[in-house]
């Protein structure tokens, strides 16, 4: 099985900027799928195209670091001198007005965009990313709260509104923190198939919503009378 490594610059970033994609990743994994299989069925086709995640998070040393958010302290597992080599950066949001990116996180940011690997933001983090240079002449959103300031303080990104998240290249942009879980939803749709998608949103009883914020992703259901029902379906073994 290939592992995709998925690392997170750990600062003082908003809690569920990091951890709704992680656990969203990390509930379509199949060791997941297959610890669930043991409260329900789950078809062996979607567990057969399961992907499986490894998450690092990446410190400028090894020091706790207190999160923007919820006064949660984490450990990173690494460093940005010692970080295996990764597949996908998360870089989640901090609160803007008192955050400063060092210096070797951002250094860190443009040497996995100049590699093409694949860079997601949540929420505030695209300003992190702007401030490092690579956005610049990109499409790009961010949350639409700090739109404004953003959009005045890094003038040479074309930000956006239109979109709950934006694709330009390997840059992906999510606006408020959960577009940004929407936005990895998307790319497990994209890259795995909507039943992989499902089952791990199932895990979670999570709905992604598609770039308009709307709920389309996902099919409808209805029950006999023709009432709309709850969208994720709950499947048990016969009970004895």
């Amino acid at each position: 099985m290939t592992v995709t490594h998925v690392g997170i610059l750990a600062y003082a970033f908003q809690i569920v900027d990091s951890a709704g994609p992680a656990d969203l990743l990390s509930s379509a994994n199949k060791s997941a799928f297959l610890a669930v299989k043991e409260y329900g069925p789950i078809d062996e086709n979607i567990i057969s195209r399961a992907p499986q995640f490894v998450f690092h998070y990446i410190g400028v040393t090894r020091d706790p670091v207190l999160l923007g958010s919820s006064q949660m302290v984490i450990m990173p597992t690494t460093t940005v001198e010692e970080c295996p080599e990764l597949d996908i950066l998360l870089v989640p949001g901090p609160y803007l007005s008192r955050f400063e990116l060092h210096p070797k996180h951002a250094e860190f940011i443009r040497k996995h965009v100049e590699a093409d690997k694949m860079l997601w933001t949540t929420c505030t983090g695209a300003s992190v990313v702007a401030s490092t240079g690579v956005l610049d002449g990109k499409k790009a959103t961010v949350n639409n709260v700090e739109y404004a300031w953003v959009r005045k303080r890094w003038p040479k990104v074309n930000w956006t509104r239109e979109k709950k998240w934006i694709v330009d290249g390997n840059i992906w942009t999510g606006s408020g923190a959960f577009a940004g879980v929407d936005m990895v939803a998307h790319w497990l749709k994209e890259n795995y198939g909507l039943d992989v998608l499902i089952q791990a949103s199932n895990n979670l009883d999570y709905e992604a919503r598609d770039d308009d914020g709307l709920y389309t992703v996902f099919p409808q259901r209805f029950d006999s009378q023709g009432n709309k029902v709850a969208t994720h379906e709950f499947l048990y073994y016969d009970e004895e």
